[in-house]
Formats: structure tokens, sequence, C-alpha cells
């Protein structure tokens, strides 16, 4: 047994980890993962996971600096404490990012994200008095290895979820694993 973990360790260890996007190069990523998503200044609230799909596209500006942008499908929402029910929220997101390669395979990236709300529940009750649109700050770190892309970010909201006298926001963790090819 210890001679299969020796050797699957050697075989991670000798993947090549990919450059970052060459100047002028354009590359697709089709990714999925998980949400952890929780609505702030909700009393009672617990994180909610949910599923969060779509493809990225990046432009290299450079060998350090590239821009992406992207079409996310996002489960959001909140848990409630005390009770079965959940805040459903989904949407659709537009993250736009500058990301920045300080090492081989590895990117430090912060932008922007508007999104559009394509559906919202509480329970089995459809939401009413929900915004339709939300815009977000994402912040995360990425690291290539063989061409998957592993990527962890943060998505902090900054516009309200419901119409009404409220102040929550999307507060939402996403982990997402990806696959980077050249066009």
């Amino acid at each position: 047994m210890k001679k299969f973990f020796v050797i699957a360790a050697m075989m991670v260890a000798a993947l090549t980890v990919n450059a970052q996007n060459e100047a002028g190069q354009i590359t697709l990523q089709p990714k999925a993962g998980i949400n952890l998503a929780n609505l702030t200044s909700f009393n009672d609230s617990k994180m909610k996971v949910g599923l969060v799909a779509g493809v990225e596209a990046e432009y290299g500006i450079s060998e350090k600096f590239g821009v992406a942008a992207g079409v996310l499908y996002s489960m959001q929402g909140c848990g409630v404490k005390n009770v079965s029910d959940k805040i459903k929220m989904d949407y659709i997101n537009i993250p736009i990012l500058a990301q920045f390669y300080p090492v081989k395979g590895l990117a430090i990236k912060a932008g922007v994200q508007p999104a559009f709300c394509v559906s919202a529940k509480w329970g089995s009750a459809k939401i009413t008095n929900k915004e339709s649109f939300d815009f977000s700050i994402p912040v995360g770190l990425s690291y290539e290895i063989s061409k998957f892309v592993i990527d962890a970010r943060y998505n902090l909201g900054l516009t309200k979820v419901f119409d009404a006298n409220t102040s929550h926001k999307n507060s939402v963790f996403q982990f997402t694993v990806g696959y980077k090819f050249g066009l």
C-alpha cells in the first residue's frame, strides 16, 4: 500500500505545470463546482450549498497578466436555521477578472461581476420582491496543473437582494475545477 501512495505522489509531482497565457493567446475554460452561499444581515441564516457551472475565456495581455470573462450559472441564497426551508436564488453571473500570475501556474484574480437573478424561491413559494440585478466583487486564486484549473474565489455582494427595507446581500465562496485549452 505504501508503494501505491509513493507512486501516486511521484505521478502527481511529475505533472507539468502549464505556463500562464502568452501575450495574445485566448483560452477557454469550461468549469463546474460548488458554492457556499449566504445572505448578509439575515438573522438565523446558514450556508447553502449550490452548484456553479459555466465557461470562462481569458486573453493573455502579457506573460504575467490576463483578462478573463465568463458566463456562470450559480445557485445562491441561504439556509434558515431551525427551519427546513431555504432561500434559493439562481443567477447568471458574468465575472470579468484581471488575473496576475506571480509564479508559474498560480493566478491572483479580482474584478467585477454583474449578475441576473433567473429564479428566486423561499421553500416552494416564489419570491416576488427580489432585485433582478446583482453586482459583486469577486476575488480569488487559481492554480493550473496540466490544463486543469482549481479555482477558489469569494464573491462580495454590493447590491441588496430584496426590494424591501432590508440590507441583505449575497456572500458566496465558490470552488471550481475547470479544463483550460487554447483557441
